[in-house]
């Protein structure tokens, strides 16, 4: 999909994905095309919450992506509400953060699950972090306290591979 919800050729909507991945408002478009390359690579679908730190042609984006992004089932939507509102987001969305007390291992995530995380400067506001609830906020262990957090490509993909793990997707 492109930047307001129209089908790309890549888009990949005949299929249904094991599970999302939704970026709020993304600063880094190298972190977006590692994240791209990781839902080609997986199955999942990407959803992209405008604003954009970047234009999606990016050469960075691209680079990091490389020729994967054509296989991506790519939607970007230019708010929230429009993310929340459109068919073909998730049902149930865990929400990746620093300020929560679940580690990602407790949950047992289901077919279609979305992983929201925020962008890497900000993370995700106060009004998300209420919407989403406390029940649905996870966060990955960091076993040295005291440092800031995984880097955004890193987290989805150690997220990406639990989904798989736990839906024994091979």
């Amino acid at each position: 999909m492109n930047a307001v919800g129209e089908p790309t050729e890549a888009s990949g909507e005949a299929r249904p994905p094991t599970f999302h991945v939704v970026l709020f408002r993304p600063e880094i478009p190298q972190n977006t095309g590692n994240i791209g390359r990781l839902c080609a690579i997986t199955g999942a679908r990407l959803h992209l919450i405008h604003p954009l730190g970047f234009t999606i042609t990016d050469r960075h984006l691209r680079r990091s992506g490389m020729d994967y992004w054509r296989a991506l089932d790519l939607h970007e939507h230019a708010d929230w509400a429009g993310f929340r509102a459109h068919p073909a987001s998730p049902a149930r969305l865990w929400l990746f953060t620093t300020r929560a007390e679940t580690s990602y291992w407790d949950v047992r995530y289901e077919t279609g699950d979305g992983l929201l995380f925020g962008n890497e400067g900000a993370g995700c506001p106060d009004w998300l972090h209420q919407e989403v609830g406390d029940g649905a906020r996870v966060k990955i262990p960091q076993p040295r306290p005291g440092l800031r957090s995984l880097n955004l490509s890193t987290a989805a993909g150690i997220a990406a591979y639990e989904v798989l793990r736990q839906l024994r997707v091979r």
